[in-house]
This record gives C-alpha cells, sequence and structure tokens, in this order.
C-alpha cells in the first residue's frame, strides 16, 4: 500500500500499515482524500466502515456499475455476512442498524426481492405528481412561516426546513392522522439522531397506522401496499413503509441543504438552475454515500484482489461519482447516470419523485425567501461524521425578516387523507386495535395539520 501523501491531508486512519477510516471527524472534513488514496489501491480497497467491522469499498464507478447489475455473483441478503455470523462484529457496532438483515425489498434477491420491489413500484406509481408537488408546497410554507418572522432574519435550514420536510411530506403520502404522523416522526427521527427506544416507538405507530387502514382504507402509499396483489403481510407492509422512510427522509434532506447551499454559493454560475444545483448534488455530494451492502456469492477477482464469497461489499456511490477516469467525458454522460439512486435491480424505486421533491423544496425556500444568503461560504460549511451519508451538519442563513402569513383559506386544505425496528406482536395481524397513547403535546405533524386548517 502506498503512503499517502500529507499534503492531500489523509486521516490518520489512512497509515500504510491499516485500513482507512470511514467516520470520524478527520474523514468528514474530506472524505475525497480518503477516497483518492483508496483509488491507488485499485477499483475496490478494505476499510473500516464502524470500529472492528472491515467491509470492501467499492470506489470505481465501473465497478460499482458491474457489481450493481451482477445480482448473479453478488447479493444482497446480509445473513451471509461472514464475520457476523462468526461472532467478530461487535454487538453495540453501529453498522449493524444500517447492515443487518431485514425483511424488505433492500435485503432481498431473486423472487422475493422482485415481489416486494413490485409491490413499492406500483404503489408509489399511484402518487400524482401534481397531488405531490402540492404537499411539498404546503409543507414549505408552513415550515417557512415558522422561522421567518424571526426579527433577527436568520436561521439553521437544516433543522428548521431540510429535515422537517421530507417527513411531513412522508407522513402524508402515508396517510397519517396527526397523532399517528407525529409518533412516526418522532421515530425515524430518533433513530437517526441514535435515541434509545426510537425503534419500538415507530414500530408501534406504523403498526397502528396498518390496523388502522384495514378499517379504514384510503388513498394513500399505505393502503397501496396493503391492496397489492403481491398479498404482503402486516409485518412486510411495515418494513416497507420503514424503508421509504428511512431511504426518502434523510437523503432528501441531504440533498435539499446541499442544493440550497450550492445554489446561493458564491462560486455557483449566473441564473443557476435548481434542477443543475440538484444534479450537482448528486453527482458531487451523493446523499447516499457509501451503503448498498453486497454479498459474493462466490469468490471473485476485482482487480487483483479477491473478494471472498459472503465477505460484505460496499459501494460507495460518493466516490463512483467522483471516479478519475469520468472526467474526460462525464460532460457526454446524461445528467442522471451517477450513481446516487444506485443502478440494476435494486435501484431505487423513487429517484423520479425524489428529485421532483429536492427541487421543488429549493424553489420553494427561494422562492418564499428571495434575498436568502448563507452566512458561511460553502467551503466553510460543517458536514455530518460518519461513512453512510453525506449531509451538512448546519446550514445557516439570513435573510429579510417577512410577516407571519395566514394559514391556507378553506379551498386550499388537502384532500383526506434503513434502521432495524422492533415489530410489535400485533403487527402481523389484520384485526389489531391501537394500543392507548397518553396525551402528548401536539407534535410537528400535529401543528402542520392545525396550520393547514385541517384538524
Amino acid at each position: 500500500m502506498q503512503q499517502p501523501h500529507a499534503s492531500r491531508g489523509i486521516p490518520a486512519g489512512c497509515p500504510a500499515h491499516g485500513n482507512a477510516q470511514l467516520y470520524g471527524p478527520e474523514f468528514a472534513a474530506d472524505p475525497e482524500a480518503t477516497y483518492d488514496h483508496l483509488r491507488t489501491l485499485g477499483p475496490s480497497a478494505p476499510v473500516d466502515i464502524a470500529p472492528g467491522v472491515e467491509v470492501e469499498l467499492v470506489t470505481s464507478y465501473d465497478a460499482a456499475l458491474y457489481i450493481l447489475q451482477n445480482p448473479a455473483s453478488f447479493v444482497r441478503d446480509s445473513r451471509r455476512w461472514n464475520a457476523l455470523n462468526e461472532g467478530r462484529v461487535p454487538a453495540d457496532s453501529p453498522a449493524l442498524p444500517m447492515m443487518g438483515y431485514r425483511p424488505n425489498a433492500l435485503f432481498s434477491d431473486g423472487a422475493a426481492h422482485a415481489r416486494l420491489r413490485q409491490a413499492v413500484v406500483d404503489s408509489l406509481a399511484t402518487v400524482n405528481e401534481l397531488h405531490l408537488r402540492r404537499k411539498v408546497q404546503q409543507s414549505a410554507d408552513y415550515l417557512i412561516s415558522q422561522f421567518s418572522g424571526d426579527s433577527f432574519g436568520q436561521a439553521e435550514l437544516m433543522s428548521a426546513y431540510a429535515m422537517p420536510l421530507p417527513l411531513l411530506v412522508f407522513s402524508e403520502l402515508f396517510g397519517c392522522p396527526p397523532e399517528l404522523g407525529d409518533r412516526v416522526i418522532a421515530g425515524i427521527s430518533g433513530i437517526f439522531q441514535g435515541t434509545q427506544g426510537a425503534d419500538e416507538v415507530l414500530g408501534t405507530a406504523l403498526a397502528e397506522l396498518i390496523a388502522l387502514k384495514h378499517r379504514r382504507p384510503g388513498e394513500d402509499l399505505t393502503t397501496q401496499l396493503m391492496q397489492h396483489q403481491a398479498r404482503l403481510t402486516d409485518e412486510e407492509v411495515l418494513h416497507q413503509l420503514v424503508t421509504l422512510l428511512s431511504g426518502g427522509t434523510a437523503p432528501l434532506a441531504a440533498a435539499i441543504a446541499t442544493s440550497t447551499a450550492l445554489y446561493l454559493s458564491e462560486d455557483a454560475q449566473a441564473a443557476l438552475p435548481v434542477e443543475d444545483a440538484v444534479a450537482q448534488t448528486l453527482w458531487n455530494f451523493a446523499p447516499i454515500a457509501n451503503y448498498a451492502g453486497h454479498y459474493p456469492t462466490h469468490d471473485v477477482q476485482l482487480g487483483g484482489r479477491i473478494l471472498r464469497a459472503g465477505d460484505p461489499v460496499l459501494i460507495s456511490f460518493a466516490a463512483a461519482n467522483t471516479d478519475p477516469k469520468l472526467a474526460q467525458h462525464r460532460e457526454q454522460l446524461s445528467a442522471k447516470a451517477h450513481l446516487a439512486f444506485g443502478a440494476g435491480p435494486h435501484a431505487c424505486p423513487a429517484k423520479d419523485p425524489a428529485f421532483m421533491i429536492a427541487v421543488s423544496a429549493v424553489e420553494c425556500l427561494l422562492n418564499g425567501l428571495p434575498d436568502l444568503e448563507t452566512r458561511v461560504p460553502f467551503k466553510d460549511l460543517q458536514w455530518g461524521e460518519g461513512p453512510w451519508s453525506r449531509s451538512l451538519a448546519s446550514l445557516p442563513v439570513r435573510f429579510t425578516p417577512r410577516p407571519a402569513g395566514p394559514a391556507p383559506a378553506e379551498s386550499a386544505r388537502p384532500a383526506a387523507p434503513q434502521p432495524t425496528v422492533s415489530v410489535p406482536q400485533h403487527a402481523g395481524t389484520a384485526h389489531s386495535q391501537p394500543t392507548a397513547q397518553p396525551a402528548h403535546p401536539r407534535g410537528l405533524f400535529s401543528r402542520f395539520r392545525a396550520w393547514l386548517g385541517g384538524e
């Protein structure tokens, strides 16, 4: 292994005698330096994704495509994971919630995967694009109204806008009543924040939502999944909902914030279209940076290295998208040729609506606050730590304060409506009843629905 150049700022976890570490503040500050170093070792290299957890990380665009499009040799079922089966993965490892098996389309293969994925694809196809844009607009208007009246004209957009907006949109798409939506949001947010017991909160809330839809079906994603011809069990429906939440909220929040920061940056081209800012984010700051665990079904040779059957191979979407070998012909590539949404049979089934949500969210923000500007240059913004995502830790902005506008009129009201999650015992029964819940202060979704005037 070559000694890394000190001038490139390779993290301390990349000495010649050890694996690169894809976690910690040094990696977060300059992940591209680590990817540059790994590229000198070939199309893939061993890295530590968490303390005591080694995986093979693919940094080459061509090699990533080869693996993503070769399900016969590389499967997604992590029950094949050698080190986990042999007890060599720490029981409290932060890699387990992300890589451990769950009965959803993401971790399935073959006929099982096709069945679950088709249910998700068909259900998403029932979402009307204009209806979805309207939900984004309403969510954006509400969130902007909550911080734009600040007399100081300042806000932190990650927490005030980018993170909550997808949560509101998905709660609407799932057909959540206000109180259940509050608990769904609290559960998924707590999982991302590492809050103890958050998985149980989310699992219980989604189980109650499924039970509610058995009694009162609606025009929503939950009902569509439940009524699909694939005849998913309630537990399967629950896990597909969790996958949609985990894959569609945090990555979307990252895309919204980074795209906004790029659009407002001093280096941005004049009149840069919002669509281009989002596309640049997906190419250069892939929200899902390193993920998509694959397990070779047999020993595979890749660039002079042997990938052993059952050893985890992760795709660095971030490194593959910025592969220097693409530089000479990247301008000729389709704007959608990036791997931010994956590729092959497990490519994100919601990539088109996800792109639309990100673009709409940024446009709504810029239209609502036309003199919005960042308080920190793009190059000085702080990024979150961890290997899985590339997301801003914060996005401080300034703007001219505006009076809080009225809530939408009656005519504007809406129509009726990869974290491990503990599934309550009643989740698999069609006639389960909601568990009595103590009264709580109104959460984010309840406040949003009250603002709309619908509750």
